[in-house]
């Protein structure tokens, strides 16, 4: 009974407690407000954490931080402003008026969370006496918090409630997927457009060798990545990829400031917080580490006054990064001086802001003397700081639209008629207790336009259009750092058109006028190829000059191009021009020349035929077969014409003519020769005694011989140009830097057996006239047919070697010469001897001096 009665004892006592307890210390905001509705706000107020080692004997002290930020300040009392705006007109939220709860995060993830978990439940320990937790979250939006890494704690801890996370400052890309944060939005840009952008600036200005810092956390760790990637598809290179972060031991900071000077890139792409970036500003400034381009992120390079106050401008001077589009907010700047410090509770936010600016103490609670005390009554107006200064109020436009578009999504809500709502059946939001999933789903439609003309709404992904202003810090003559805007993004115009740069208003890194170089290998010009460097990056290589035959006419092409079969390329290798076009042409001295030589040939050969014919009657033309000798001329004198017809461009009839009527030419020339040669021997045969070979050899058979020869080479030149004709061609393999315009072949066959058909004459020739050369002076020919067939063998056996190894039109030269050659051979063996007897020595030209010579020889 007594066990019982204990058992019973404890459960009424547990009975009793409450089920809902408060765990630690409230959390009390810095600045609130009551209202209908409230809005929670998570600000940066300082800059860190008091370090403090708890010992775990007893209840850890409260945190504390210290380092005032001027800037979020100003962004808390921007979202005062707001609400009271808002609370002030007629249009939006009639007869609703708006709370909020402002929170300091101190820098810290852990703070930031803190204060998201505050702002779902309510921070007083009496209301915690009931038996259950029935009471819905205290702020229906969340706006904030000023960093990626604590935007991401606090969105990800609250999801589970679907209370929406409006951020002015969060950044990161990883925030826009929506499985992972269904209820966050911001009204700054994702870094996914701010990295697309930075890529295309540093594209823009030819700088494809970079160096890249972040900050070691999840803001700059993302926005790095996505920068990298989208540098990479824009052709530029990362030389090296530091991490900093603000409680990183200085020697860390050292190494990266070694990297730095020992790098060959001048331009440095840095994605880092203020915070984080100051303190490796401060080291390059001690190793006095200058020159450099920075290119910076709207999370520090609108931070002028801190950043670059005091010498800091010598390391980072003439800094170029993208910011939020400054806006103007009208009344905001009288609102800001006008703020005073309050002991209220919860509205103790001024504090420490008031004592860092004015450098004095404000009295506590129990009035207690204070050194310097502060009187609450100073006049802010006479102060200047980044607090009061509202020449750049980008981010803090951030904050107003922030709260605007909470308040456009609960106006929308609460003019919801019945039967026209959103939700299941059409139903509307109970207005009298408002569900965070509900405000989530009106601020996915909101559509509004500000005071200043900028239209607000959300995509898909909670993400605003992103709107960008390109700034350089530039020095003022008062010494005065000034952030100039030298060129615009926007991403929702046409690509192409999205980036717009003035170039000549920006001031360079050293106070240069010209923008740095920055790049690993110097671009290769036109008329040569990229070759990668191995074991390095794309952007690092060698230039390589094109081939013959292949060009480039673009900077840093990766191939180059052959040049179509008809061109060539050019000296410098990058325009493909026209091959000269080569044959052995009438308007050349050459061809000037032999066609002189040709004709020269043609009008001797007649000479000699009229000097023949005019001494017809005569003995020395009688004794050496008249007959012969003007067929002999005749085809002399067309040997040296058809010479003309391998000169000029080579056509379908010209290449024809050419060779066939070379061939048959030159056979009825050695035909004719042969038959002299036979006729001296028959002649000497017929004069021995008892011969009568004469008849056998008379003229109708040295005409049929004649005919037979041609006939033959005919009948040969016949079946090649039914076969295979000789054409015109273009040459382009044997040189590559001109045509060569010749005439082929077509059957190399039948043009060897056309030439080796003449060779055969001239050899059974060369034969005959040698065996014949000591026969009686009477009949002397046979000598000059041997010495003329001699000359014309040397020729053509010489020519075979010289016409294979001439290259282009001095083929076609060879060719012609061996013609002209070997027929002026003939000419002038066979019949100069003839006219000088007949022409100068007449008393020679007797038949009586020609059968009073020495007796005949026998064979």
């Amino acid at each position: 009974m007594l066990l019982m009665a204990v058992i019973i004892t404890a459960l009424l006592t547990r009975a009793d407690e409450p089920v809902c307890s408060l765990r630690g210390r409230p959390e009390l905001p810095q600045f609130s407000k009551d209202g209908d509705i409230t809005i929670g706000g998570i600000f940066q107020l300082h800059n860190n954490l008091v370090e403090t080692k708890p010992d775990f004997k007893g209840e850890p002290e409260p945190l504390k931080c210290k380092g005032v930020k001027l800037r979020d300040f100003q962004f808390a009392q921007t979202m005062i402003f707001t609400t009271e705006e808002i609370n002030n007109r007629t249009d939006i939220l009639p007869g609703i008026s708006l709370g909020y709860k402002i929170y300091d995060d101190c820098s810290a993830i852990p703070l930031a969370i803190r204060a998201g978990m505050a702002l779902m439940n309510e921070q007083e320990e009496n209301m915690y006496s009931n038996k259950s937790c029935p009471k819905p979250s205290t702020a229906h939006a969340i706006i904030g918090a000023p960093s990626s890494s604590a935007t991401i704690g606090i969105a990800t801890t609250i999801r589970a409630f679907h209370i929406p996370v409006i951020s002015y400052f969060a950044t990161c890309e990883c925030l826009s997927n929506r499985n992972k944060y269904p209820s966050f939005f911001r009204t700054i840009p994702s870094d996914y457009y701010q990295s697309t952008a930075l890529a295309q600036l540093v594209k823009h200005f030819g700088w494809t060798w970079v160096g890249s810092i972040r900050s070691d956390n999840d803001y700059g760790n993302s926005g790095m990545a996505t920068f990298v990637k989208a540098a990479r598809q824009q052709g530029v290179c990362i030389e090296y990829s530091e991490t900093i972060y603000r409680t990183y031991p200085r020697e860390k900071l050292i190494k990266t400031v070694d990297v730095i000077k020992k790098s060959s890139s001048k331009v440095i792409v840095v994605f880092s917080s203020f915070t984080d970036f100051e303190l490796l500003v401060k080291e390059m400034l001690l190793q006095n580490v200058t020159g450099f381009q920075w290119i910076g992120t709207e999370s520090w390079i609108s931070d002028t006054k801190d950043l670059a106050a005091g010498e800091s401008f010598r390391v980072l001077g003439g800094a170029l990064g993208f910011t939020v589009r400054n806006a103007v907010i009208t009344g905001l700047e009288e609102f800001l001086l006008n703020v005073r410090p309050s002991d209220t509770p919860g509205n103790s936010g001024l504090r420490d802001f008031w004592e860092t600016v004015f450098s004095c103490t404000l009295t506590t609670q129990d009035k207690s003397a204070s050194v310097n005390p502060c009187t609450g009554s100073e006049n802010l107006a006479e102060v200047k700081n980044q607090y009061t200064d509202v020449t750049d109020l980008g981010t803090a436009n951030d904050v107003y639209e922030a709260v605007y578009a909470v308040a456009h999504s609960l106006h929308n809500l609460f003019t919801c008629k019945s039967g026209q709502g959103p939700f299941a059946g059409k139903t509307c939001a109970n207005k009298k207790k408002i569900e965070p999933w509900q405000v989530v789903h009106y601020l996915k439609t909101v559509n509004f336009t500000t005071k200043n003309g900028e239209n607000v709404y959300f995509d898909e992904n909670g993400d605003p259009t992103a709107r960008y202003a390109l700034i350089n810090w530039q020095l003022e003559k008062e010494s005065i750092i000034k952030c100039v805007t030298v060129g615009l993004y926007d991403a929702s115009l046409p690509e192409g058109q999205q980036f717009i740069m003035d170039n000549g208003s920006i001031v360079w890194a050293g106070g240069q006028i010209k923008a740095p170089k920055s790049v690993c290998s110097e671009s290769c010009p036109p008329g040569t190829r990229k070759a990668v460097q191995k074991g390095k990056p794309v952007c690092c290589f060698d230039c390589i000059a094109c081939a013959d035959g292949e060009i480039s006419n673009q900077t840093d092409s990766i191939d180059c191009m052959m040049c179509p079969l008809e061109y060539r390329s050019n000296n410098q290798r990058n325009q493909c021009i026209l091959k000269a076009i080569e044959f052995l042409s009438f308007g050349e001295i050459m061809g000037v020349l032999l066609m002189i030589l040709s004709l020269i040939g043609a009008c001797l050969t007649t000479a000699i035929a009229t000097v023949f014919f005019r001494f017809r009657d005569t003995p020395i033309v009688r004794a050496n077969n008249s007959e012969l000798s003007f067929l002999l001329l005749f085809s002399l004198a067309l040997c040296f014409l058809c010479s003309l017809t391998f000169i000029g461009q080579p056509s379908e009839w010209s290449c024809m003519l050419r060779h066939t009527a070379f061939g048959i030419t030159f056979v009825l020339c050695i035909s004719c020769v042969l038959g002299k040669t036979i006729v001296v021997l028959m002649a000497f045969r017929a004069t021995l005694p008892g011969n009568n070979m004469m008849k056998w050899f008379g003229p109708v058979q040295q005409r049929l011989t004649l005919f037979v020869f041609t006939f033959i080479q005919a009948l040969i030149c016949t079946l090649w140009l039914i076969i295979s004709p000789p054409f015109p061609n273009k040459n382009m393999n044997y040189f590559k830097d001109r045509i060569i315009l010749e005439c082929d072949l077509g059957s190399t066959a039948a043009f060897y057996a056309v030439l080796g058909y003449i060779g055969l004459l001239a050899a059974m020739c060369f034969v005959l006239a040698f065996l014949a050369r000591n026969l009686p002076d009477s009949f002397n020919e046979a000598k000059y047919i041997t010495f003329s067939m001699l000359i014309f063998c040397a020729v053509w056996i010489t020519f075979i070697p010289a016409y294979i190894s001439s290259p282009g039109k001095y083929t076609v030269a060879v060719e012609i010469f061996a013609i002209l050659a070997s027929s002026f051979g003939l000419l002038f063996c066979i019949f100069a001897p003839k006219c000088y007897i007949i022409l100068f020595k007449p008393e020679k030209n007797t038949k009586k001096h020609l059968m009073g010579k020495v007796p005949s020889k026998s064979l």
